[in-house]
């Protein structure tokens, strides 16, 4: 009588092996983050003061509990990080992006460093992330004039809540589409008014080919009036959409709070010192819009980016991720360009530590989500980067983060 043979199949041990392993991956990944972690380093930014040389972070939880000497910090904590030739950082904000409308993975936004990301303009979703994932907030479909723009260009039919851009064609309207958005979860309001023809604009081309023979409709202003003081009444601050002079004094005659671009067109002297004189803040996008030059004049969003700075305007970061020609992540170039075009006629350490905080501790006081958002101060959340080597002599390096945490817990570790 033959014996059954008692071995096992080679290819049921090999998947046996392999359902084994990831299981014992899962609860690796799923493990609660330890009660603490120090993080030393050779360098630290706290996103508000000047680099400061061999310092620590102790995070406890999810957020950061004290920035200090290693050895008034060591004894606090057994689990340590030292990174060495390293510079730790706060995560860094995005702070115009259409990652959702788009369909860009956000785990891969959050591994190049941006902890945080302003959704402006696509599907109405509430705040989310931050534990361990890409804090996402978003302001919903941009508010726009009935067959204007973003819609006529990204399409979407007849516009709404979970589209690039929603028409409203009167005062009742949009201050109840303002209403609804914000009891979706919108965090600021965002308005189009761009009659379209600017010269390198990227939704100019190759999206609809040739420059319209006539303007785009625009929200006229009485709505984008009570478009901006239903927002103000919730709190919210309203986001504009501008490319030329139009949009933009009509935004300026509503009292609007930010810009979401530097605009492509020339602006006038006269208009661009008012938006200085009302606060308003400029959100840079230099990098995706470059091409903005005007080939008679050659004059565009260069020359708006530094006769603003002229004139003591605030910039904050923003590279529009989820465009093709940038990072999806943090971008270098973008933050080289801010920094040529906004330190006037020479440039000083001041001047690179001022762009460092346009994409840390500035972005993260607009957001208005969190005071500390942006910071490595005491009760910050726990969103941290570190690079190895001197970023603030080479940007490029923070493209490719060494370390990712979010909200106390680690995501990228090649230390």
């Amino acid at each position: 009588m033959k014996l059954k043979s008692r071995l096992l199949n080679p290819t049921l041990l090999l998947l046996g092996f392999i359902l084994y392993q990831g299981t014992s991956f899962s609860v690796l990944a799923n493990e609660a983050a330890p009660r603490c972690r120090l993080l030393i380093a050779n360098q630290l930014f706290d996103g508000v003061n000047f680099p400061q040389a061999n310092m620590a972070v102790l995070i406890e939880g999810n957020k950061v509990k004290q920035v200090g000497l290693p050895d008034q910090l060591r004894g606090l904590c057994k689990n340590r990080i030292n990174l060495g030739d390293a510079t730790i950082l706060p995560g860094f904000i995005e702070s115009h992006a259409h990652i959702t409308f788009q369909n860009v993975r956000k785990d891969n936004v959050l591994e190049h460093g941006i902890t945080t990301a302003q959704d402006t303009g696509g599907p109405l979703k509430i705040p989310e992330g931050g534990q361990g994932k890409l804090r996402l907030l978003s302001v919903g479909p941009i508010i726009q004039a009935d067959g204007g723009y973003p819609l006529n260009i990204f399409g979407g039919g007849l516009g709404g809540y979970d589209q690039i851009g929603y028409p409203v064609s009167s005062v009742t309207e949009a201050q109840e589409v303002v209403q609804h958005l914000v009891d979706g979860g919108a965090t600021a309001i965002k308005i189009a008014l761009e009659p379209g023809g600017e010269t390198g604009a990227p939704w100019m081309q190759p999206h609809d080919g040739p420059v319209p023979a006539t303007p785009w409709p625009m929200l006229s202003p009485e709505i984008v009036q009570a478009l901006v003081v239903k927002a103000h009444a919730l709190d919210k601050r309203v986001i504009a959409h501008v490319g030329e002079n139009t949009g933009f004094e009509r935004a300026l005659d509503a009292g609007v709070d930010e810009f979401a671009h530097m605009p492509c067109s020339e602006i006038s002297e006269s208009l661009l010192q008012r938006a200085v004189n009302q606060g308003v803040t400029f959100v840079t996008t230099i990098d995706t819009l470059s091409s903005c030059v005007d080939t008679a004049t050659h004059k565009g969003i260069h020359s708006n980016t530094m006769s603003l700075a002229s004139k003591g305007a605030k910039f904050i970061y923003g590279s529009e991720v989820a465009h093709d020609n940038v990072p999806w992540g943090i971008n270098g170039e973008e933050m080289h360009m801010m920094l040529h075009l906004t330190s006037g006629d020479s440039i000083d350490f001041t001047d690179v530590v001022n762009v460092f905080k346009a994409v840390t501790s500035k972005a993260g006081e607009r957001l208005g989500v969190d005071s500390l958002l942006g910071t490595l101060a005491p009760g910050a959340p726990a969103d941290i980067i570190a690079v190895r080597g001197n970023p603030f002599q080479r940007f490029k390096l923070l493209e490719y983060p060494d370390l990712v945490i979010s909200g106390g817990r680690i995501i990228v570790n090649k230390f």
